[in-house]
């Protein structure tokens, strides 16, 4: 376990995030006072960031994960037919 100053973390940032990765603790202090820990990634954690923020959201129940498990995506149903889109794009560009 390592101690180190907020103005020497914040010259050699990488340096002391490295240590963490490699499983080492770093405590972070302010004036002699420990304000923070950098740690390692718990076991399990995903590599990812966004499916750890997804994990997290769901832990807090901030988000619900779907109940139904689909093999693909609802069949699309298109908003409009083609022509009446272009159709109204060119009504849409008449006064320009």
């Amino acid at each position: 376990m390592r101690a180190v100053g907020l103005k020497v973390l914040k010259n050699k940032l990488s340096e002391y995030v490295r240590l963490a990765a490699s499983g080492e603790t770093v405590l972070v202090t302010d004036r002699d006072a420990v304000v923070a820990e950098l740690v390692p990634p718990r076991a399990g954690r995903t590599e990812h960031a966004d499916d750890a923020l997804l994990a997290d959201a769901v832990r807090k129940g901030w988000l619900r994960p779907p109940t139904i498990k689909r093999a693909a995506p609802p069949p699309r149903k298109p908003v409009a037919r083609w022509s009446v889109l272009l159709r109204e794009l060119d009504e849409d560009r008449r006064d320009r």
